[in-house]
């Protein structure tokens, strides 16, 4: 049984250049004191804001729970992390499990690429890993793998200006960690 591949997780683009001047560095901004912080055991505990920031160049991102999607149609279940600069988004993670369900990683990805015109595959996961850009000019870097029997997608969606030499890390460590 073939997995469809989910939706990318929905979040406005976020600069990613820092601006300087001259010999002096901006100061990072300081992060948002209306963000609570995540839940321990919460998607965003598989990825740090640190990391993330470090990814992109950008000091002073933050972590915040997102939203929980179920897709009755695929059986579905994902949990989110946004990550943020000020109020904007910098990107969000994705991780779904499809419980009860039957799927190959591979194939998961696979149908992703078929679904997504102009992906890529990415080089260094065990079970593959596409990279695309859609028409909302988001970059989406994905991977599947199976956990405890269980199919599960990662996905991580960022700015269009986010490679996938940035991403790749940033999902390796959330593959590793499902």
């Amino acid at each position: 049984m073939r997995a469809h591949p989910i939706a990318a997780v929905l979040l406005a683009a976020a600069a990613l250049a820092a601006c300087s001047s001259g010999q002096q560095q901006a100061a990072p901004p300081k992060p948002s004191t209306s963000v609570p912080p995540p839940k321990p055991g919460s998607t965003c505990s598989l990825l740090s804001a640190d990391e993330v920031g470090k990814a992109i160049n950008i000091p002073g991102i933050v972590a915040k729970t997102g939203p929980n999607q179920e897709s009755p149609n695929n059986g579905g279940k994902s949990t989110s992390c946004e990550y943020l600069l000020g109020d904007k988004q910098a990107g969000a993670l994705a991780v779904t499990r499809y419980e009860g369900r039957k799927a190959n990683p591979g194939d998961m990805v696979a149908a992703i690429k078929k679904a997504k015109p102009g992906a890529v595959d990415v080089p260094g996961f065990p079970s593959g890993a596409v990279y695309y850009v859609d028409e909302a000019k988001t970059a989406t870097l994905a991977a599947a793998k199976i956990v405890k029997g269980v199919p599960v997608l990662v996905n991580y969606t960022g700015p269009v200006k986010m490679t996938q030499q940035m991403m790749a890390p940033l999902v390796k460590t959330v593959v590793t960690a499902v």
